[in-house]
């Protein structure tokens, strides 16, 4: 069983390619751009993760993998213009750089590419895989809807926030094990399990994600620290707050409800920690962790097999950037 850092190493070779044509330069170019900016690549490994778990890894495998990557990478581009987002992974955003109509269409031609590379998987297993990227495909639209609505409404309960969640960022991690194990030749029994793991770690993720935006080092992090803040994202953060929060501490989070003065992000983190919503935020981070990993443990594969996803778990929800 090989680890997260050397699927990663080979998926970065496979990867590192002209995935777009030179001309026209004015549509292609911010796709080169965005692209070589990098990333984790954590949701293409785990479908190859998820492929070695069951059996040797199979040569659709990659193809697969490397339209998760293109389509998770239309969707930051997407979700940069809604967000206005001005950096993303330290440098301008795409839409910042080449405008947000260009940046549109260069979202818009990752995704047809992602299809592209998505067909070439091998006839047994593409119609399930299909399916299954396709119902991906919607929820992740679906969560950034949720997500978009949400800054509209004064409160969001803690469930509906967990809704969105799933839908915006841990399907696409589900289902990327879950494509892997599909073609890793896993029963459905196995295939739901490692779903579901997928799903508990990313919310695990996404706390932590919540977490760093707030009290991470911008330095480490890579995106301007408060951001959430900023756009009055209803993250778990604010809905924990506004539910434990005295009289006064809650007057003063809606104050600055909709606010965008200088000192926003300051104040906003000062009532966050006379909360102690910095420590509430890792206990909830844990507890997913620890449903995710119960899940993992059901999987009916040798232990030794498991390890690589194991301390890939441990390492996401403790990492500082």
């Amino acid at each position: 069983m090989q680890s997260f850092a050397q699927l990663a190493t080979q998926f970065n070779h496979f990867f590192e390619r002209e995935h777009f044509p030179a001309s026209p330069a004015s549509l292609y170019a911010p796709n080169h751009y965005f692209l070589q900016l990098g990333g984790k690549r954590i949701r293409p490994v785990l479908c190859l993760m998820g492929n070695e778990l069951f059996s040797s890894i199979h040569p659709s495998a990659w193809d697969a993998a490397t339209a998760i990557e293109l389509f998770h990478n239309f969707t930051l581009i997407h979700d940069d213009i809604m967000d206005k987002a001005p950096l993303r992974r330290g440098v301008q955003t795409v839409h910042e750089k080449f405008g947000n109509n260009t940046a549109l269409l260069a979202g818009d031609v990752m995704m047809i590419k992602a299809y592209e590379y998505l067909s070439k998987v091998s006839d047994a297993s593409l119609s399930s895989i299909l399916t299954l990227f396709n119902k991906t495909a919607i929820e992740v639209c679906e969560g950034q809807q949720l997500d978009m609505d949400f800054e509209q409404q004064s409160q969001v309960s803690l469930a509906a926030y967990l809704e969105m969640i799933e839908k915006k960022t841990s399907v696409l991690l589900a289902a990327s094990l879950m494509i892997g194990s599909i073609l890793g030749g896993a029963g459905e029994r196995n295939q739901q399990l490692l779903y579901s793991f997928g799903l508990k770690l990313g919310l695990a993720f996404q706390v932590q994600d919540d977490y760093l935006d707030a009290f991470g080092d911008p330095a480490k992090f890579g995106k301007q620290v408060g951001g959430d803040i900023l756009a009055d994202k209803k993250t778990f953060l604010l809905i924990h707050a506004l539910e434990t929060a005295d009289s006064n501490a809650k007057e003063r989070l809606s104050y600055w409800q909709g606010r965008h003065e200088p000192k926003k992000v300051e104040e906003v983190l000062s009532i966050y920690k006379s909360c102690h919503v910095d420590d509430w935020a890792l206990q909830l981070k844990q507890q997913f962790l620890e449903q995710a990993l119960a899940d993992l443990d059901q999987i009916a594969v040798v232990s030794s097999r498991k390890l690589p996803l194991q301390s890939l778990a441990d390492f996401l929800i403790q990492r500082q950037v």
